[in-house]
């Protein structure tokens, strides 16, 4: 089976439609845990994004996913740009 590219796998978390698929799509461009707050920033801020889009998607989890949207968020904003 072949494996998706991170940029595959970010196309992929943009296209969600539910509050549901936007965390498992996530959890599969989440970086390693060591990685570099660089990284990790980016991905906070992607996150984020994507959060924002489903709470205007899944209206049925829409405040849910205003709170994932700001917790992301903050968490990317808290890290170092550089």
């Amino acid at each position: 089976m072949k494996q998706r590219k991170k940029s595959d796998a970010w196309e992929a978390a943009f296209a969600v439609r539910t509050l549901k698929d936007a965390h498992e799509a996530l959890g599969k461009v989440m970086p390693a845990p060591d990685a570099a707050l660089s990284r990790w920033r980016v991905f906070y801020l992607r996150s984020a994004e994507v959060y924002r889009q489903v709470a205007e998607i899944d209206r049925g989890h829409h405040h849910e996913a205003l709170y994932w949207a700001k917790r992301e968020r903050e968490k990317g904003e808290a890290l170092p740009t550089e």
